[in-house]
């Protein structure tokens, strides 16, 4: 893609309505992302509704009168200009040629190493309720090569709506001979709650959840090391715990 804008005058169309009422809800219906500053720091809200198919009118107007609370977690990260974007200045190459040169430095990764902020990360989304994570617990927290832990974390539904959220594990790793990402989303699980009510989410991981592809031994290899547990409801933010991976046993 050569922009992000909007095609047109709708960019400027939604500026100018959002200027006259500040409840004005767009709904933008789109297969990537786009950008959408100025004019949405004037919406009201804003509904990714991506290409809903026949029945997306229905879908969207039951949203948008509250008969469905919505759980969309975003698949992309939004950027805020095009020149974010992990293969800007790669693509579209030279002649027939592309190099890839982001590497592994895709999505949420390349905006987390180069300290860039998305207008929205990887994972994020509102709904008509909100959701608080705490108590956030690794066990065992001292682990060796082939053996399992388990990452928990009370979620609570600190609104007024019945609601679902998406949990999202991310690993990283402080001290690695090969570069490695910040974090890497490691495991995920969709809840429901009432309004008020507490759930434990609690996932099963295995060495594998640690381990990074090495080239040159050709295999996946997890080094021993303090790892972070990162549990939250996008790829920004979230409660941090911590893992030690030991050469031996105790």
């Amino acid at each position: 893609r050569e922009v992000l804008e909007l095609p047109g005058e709708q960019a400027d169309l939604i500026d100018a309505v959002c200027s006259a009422n500040g409840n004005t809800v767009v709904v933008l219906i789109n297969g990537t992302p786009l950008k959408m500053d100025p004019w949405i720091k004037k919406a009201g809200a804003v509904l990714e509704a991506w290409y809903p198919g026949q029945e997306g009118g229905t879908a969207i107007a039951r949203i948008l009168f509250g008969d469905v609370n919505p759980s969309e977690k975003l698949p992309d990260t939004f950027p805020r200009r095009l020149e974010d974007n992990p293969s800007h200045g790669n693509y579209p190459g030279t002649g027939e040629t592309v190099r890839y040169e982001e590497g592994i430095f895709v999505g949420y990764r390349h905006y987390e190493k180069k300290r860039i902020q998305p207008l929205f990360p990887f994972g994020y989304g509102l709904s008509y309720t909100r959701f608080e994570y705490r108590d956030l617990a690794v066990s065992p927290a001292r682990i060796t090569a082939g053996e399992e832990f388990t990452v928990s974390v009370d979620v609570t539904n600190a609104g007024k709506a019945r609601g679902k959220e998406v949990v999202q594990l991310y690993v990283g790793d402080a001290i690695s001979t090969l570069e490695r990402p910040i974090k890497e989303l490691k495991a995920f699980r969709k809840i429901e709650l009432e309004a008020g009510e507490t759930e434990k989410a609690s996932f099963l991981l295995d060495g594998s959840a640690l381990s990074y592809y090495d080239p040159e031994e050709h295999r996946w290899a997890a080094e021993p090391g303090e790892f972070s547990i990162t549990v939250g409801g996008s790829s920004c933010g979230g409660i941090t715990g911590h893992l030690l991976l030991a050469e031996e046993p105790q």
